[in-house]
């Protein structure tokens, strides 16, 4: 039986969040095993009939265990923020981790990526599983077809996931328009993506554009908003979820842009690799906006030059950024969003729209998201 919710249950104690600093730990855990048993079960209903159906059972299970499930610990910290505990809404906002993974699989072969979560991405580990088993054909494309496919097994198991958690359908149906909003601002934001690389030369505005529609709101944004509108918040909740999310999914973004060119494994992906598929990330946008002509022209000609195939000197590149005060700048950037995202959050405490322990997640988690705290 799913618990009474809506705006006049916000300021119950049975709302409270446990104490301490465990609960996105708890949290995680308890979605991982929603989302391990949703893979291996929609596996064995419609894969088992594939030749190596127990690879792809293995590799998807593998791949979805090892993210940093942010998107469904914000998605059950905005239904916290208005309704108890509930294994009905945590098994809806479970799904959201497969909505992910359907972005990563399909991003990575976009882009041509190597490597992802620290291991080598799906479409390379088909392709190698395709060349073991001495298949006809190109083990590439194999690869990279098949990674699409497995992508396209997710976005439908991610709904699949919210309709048959146990919700009522009164409450998934207040949750259904930020849903679709969250996969179409997604799509929308990878195509300008595209759009933006082939322009070569996006200002910030625009790569900031892009950057809230493909990641920073569907990270943050979004599931706090699904969250909370499932369990019925009023408008003024949402309007003060929907502005918090906005800040800390693009210092979010930033970082992740930071750590693409001067950080270590923390994305999970090899450091340099963005300036490798020289993307037009807000970092190096920022720098090239920072530099002087003769910097500004020395970095076009490392990242943007007429040979595309020719191999990009990272350490140059990094170096020229590094000298616009481009790494600075970002810093600053994102720290101006977590400070005006923690005043939105001390000031719905002040006023009763948050209780403490609520406040005191999203505060913490605030800072996981800017410092990209594993």
């Amino acid at each position: 039986m799913v618990v009474e919710t809506g705006p006049n249950r916000q300021r119950d104690r049975t709302v409270r969040l446990p104490p301490g600093s465990g609960w996105p730990g708890e949290v995680r855990r308890r979605v991982r095993g929603h989302v391990d048993e949703t893979v291996r079960q929609r596996c064995a209903e419609h894969v088992h009939s594939l030749a190596g159906a127990d690879v792809i059972a293995d590799l998807l299970a593998d791949f979805v265990g090892r993210g940093k499930y942010l998107r469904s610990m914000f998605g059950y910290l905005g239904w916290r923020t208005t309704a108890p505990d509930s294994p009905e809404a945590l098994r809806a906002v479970a799904g959201l981790e497969l909505l992910h993974a359907f972005a990563l699989l399909q991003d990575d072969v976009m882009d041509g990526s190597v490597q992802r979560r620290g291991r080598p991405t799906v479409h390379v580990q088909l392709a190698a599983w395709h060349r073991a088993q001495g298949m006809s054909g190109s083990a590439e494309r194999f690869g990279e077809s098949g990674a699409v496919l497995l992508g396209d097994l997710c976005l439908v198991w991610a709904e699949q996931a919210m309709r048959e958690s146990g919700l009522p359908a009164t409450v998934l149906d207040r949750g259904w328009p930020r849903y679709d909003a969250m996969r179409s601002e997604l799509a929308v934001g990878q195509f300008a993506d595209l759009v933006n690389d082939a322009r070569r030369v996006p200002d910030l505005d625009e790569v900031m554009d892009v950057l809230r529609r493909k990641s920073g709101n569907y990270t943050v944004r979004r599931p706090l908003e699904l969250g909370a509108a499932m369990a019925g918040a009023g408008d003024e909740l949402l309007a003060l979820l929907g502005d918090y999310g906005t800040m800390i999914g693009e210092a979010f973004q930033m970082r992740d842009d930071a750590l693409g060119v001067f950080g270590t494994d923390a994305t999970g992906k090899p450091t340099g690799d963005d300036l490798t598929e020289r993307k037009a990330t807000s970092l190096v946008v920022l720098a090239r906006e920072l530099a002087g002509p003769s910097v500004r022209s020395r970095l076009d000609a490392l990242l943007l030059g007429s040979d595309r195939d020719a191999p990009v000197d990272v350490d140059a590149a990094r170096a020229l950024i590094e000298s616009t005060g481009a790494r600075r700048r970002i810093d600053e950037l994102i720290g101006t969003r977590v400070q005006g995202a923690l005043r939105l959050v001390d000031g719905a405490v002040g006023d009763g729209r948050l209780t403490d322990d609520v406040a005191g997640v999203l505060r913490a988690m605030a800072v996981r998201c800017a410092d990209r705290i594993a």
